[in-house]
């Protein structure tokens, strides 16, 4: 299990177009998706990381808590399924259904989306404003697998919440410290 921290990208970078196909219902998930939202969360997980499977139920809490607002959700997953076959779009599928995802969980097999992003680690987030310029990229709360504190996603939600209230975000970020996005063999980015 390799701890890896997020790239941190630049505040302020416009969000990376995609399109990929929501692996519950096959619709094809873009930027345009959410266009009406006031602030996008994008948020690369998968299914077999111990460090997503110590917050999963909190992402879909945080699902539901803000469904009725101005935040677009999306998940993706990159990792290669050849090598991790717990991450494949099947076992996705079950994981969204399981957890009652309110949002779409996306495949990114040629993981281009994930290049694009930066994504380095599972869980790894990213939050746009309207403008859809990147205002958080950091962790979720402090908790860790066992490091015995609750998870919260504190840090996330207050992001979260002043983006929608139209107000600053302290630059001062932690990042979020994960699993490594699973690359396929020379697909490995030079971030």
């Amino acid at each position: 299990m390799a701890l890896t921290p997020s790239t941190m990208l630049a505040l302020g970078t416009p969000a990376p177009d995609f399109a990929l196909p929501d692996v519950v219902s096959g619709k094809t998930v873009s930027l345009s998706t959410f266009a009406n939202k006031q602030a996008l969360l994008v948020m690369f997980i998968c299914q077999h990381c111990p460090y997503v499977k110590h917050v999963k139920e909190e992402l879909a809490k945080i699902g539901q808590d803000y469904q009725q607002s101005g935040l677009g959700i999306v998940a993706i997953s990159a990792n290669d399924v050849a090598n991790y076959p717990d991450d494949s779009p099947q076992k996705l599928k079950e994981m969204a259904i399981a957890l009652n995802f309110t949002f779409p969980f996306c495949y990114d097999e040629s993981q281009e989306t994930a290049r694009a992003y930066t994504a380095a680690c599972t869980p790894d987030f990213f939050l746009f404003d309207g403008d859809r310029k990147l205002v958080y990229r950091g962790q979720l709360d402090d908790s860790r697998p066992g490091n015995g504190l609750p998870v919260t996603g504190k840090d996330l939600r207050t992001a979260i919440d002043a983006a929608l209230a139209g107000e600053a975000i302290s630059p001062e970020q932690k990042p979020s410290i994960g699993c490594n996005i699973k690359w396929k063999p020379g697909n490995e980015p030079r971030y």
